[in-house]
Order: C-alpha cells, then structure tokens, then sequence
C-alpha cells in the first residue's frame, strides 16, 4: 500500500510532468532524477506517473491546437496569438516529417509547440498519445538507466 510520502512524490512527479509538457516553461527531469536519487517512491510507479502525466500535458496542447484550428488564429487576443510565419513554418514542417517527429515530443522547446501543431492540423489523438507516450517514456527510461548507472 502506497503511503503518504510515496503518493506526495507521485503527485509531485505528476505535477512536475503536467506541466512541463504544457506549454509553460518547466522541467520535470530534476524532479524525476531527485525523487529516484531520494528513494523515497517505487522508481517503476516513478516512471509510469512521469510518462502518463507528461503525455496528458500534451494531450492539453493538442486539445488548444484542435480548439484553435476550428476557432481560427485570429480569433485569439492579440497577444496569445502564434506569430504567423513561426506558425506556418511549424505546420510545414510537421507536415514535412509526419508521425515520426511525435517521438521527440520530450525536446526541448520544440517539443510542446510540436504537440500544439499537431492539434491545429487534426493529427488522431489516438495515434497521437501513443507516439508521444512513447517518447516521453522512453526520454524517463534514459534518465532512469542513467541514474542506476551512477547510483
């Protein structure tokens, strides 16, 4: 049974890695690698609630491209509005390479704004969640291989 201080380090964890995925500035990889260095959680739950919840931040992202794709760019004030070219040139590009760029959903600052793309061009969540979960899970399973290495 899970106790009060593994379920604090899972929210902590779920938190961290909801976020990051978002389209807010976060990382949730200090996070990831402390809680394993601490020992205070199970590294498997770990790593199961850091996927999960950094592929539901996507999902976030995808769901507000979808929204804006039927609402239209224009629609939005001014200042949350993506800057055209950026925004055209992002489509391009996830048009250009397809399926396959939704396994680097976990980059650095190319990442979210990849997930949004996705979304405004009604990639199928279904076939979305699994690339991107793959991803994002395969990103925690180097840093935890890392971390055991170094343990």
């Amino acid at each position: 049974m899970l106790e009060l201080l593994d379920l604090s380090a899972l929210g902590l964890m779920a938190g961290a890695a909801f976020v990051a995925a978002t389209l807010l500035p976060a990382q949730s990889e200090i996070v990831f690698v402390g809680l394993l260095a601490a020992k205070t959680v199970d590294p498997l739950a770990l790593f199961l609630v850091a996927s999960a919840a950094n592929t539901a931040g996507s999902v976030v992202n995808w769901w507000l491209g979808r929204l804006i794709a039927h609402g239209g760019v224009e629609r939005l004030p001014a200042r949350l509005r993506p800057d055209p070219e950026k925004f055209a040139k992002a489509q391009r590009g996830f048009e250009r390479f397809g399926w396959p760029s939704l396994l680097f959903a976990w980059l650095p600052v190319l990442g979210d704004p990849l997930t949004f793309v996705a979304g405004t061009l009604n990639y199928p969540l279904g076939r979305f969640i699994g690339l991107v979960l793959l991803g994002k899970a395969a990103r925690y399973g180097a840093l935890w291989a890392g971390w055991m290495t170094l343990a």
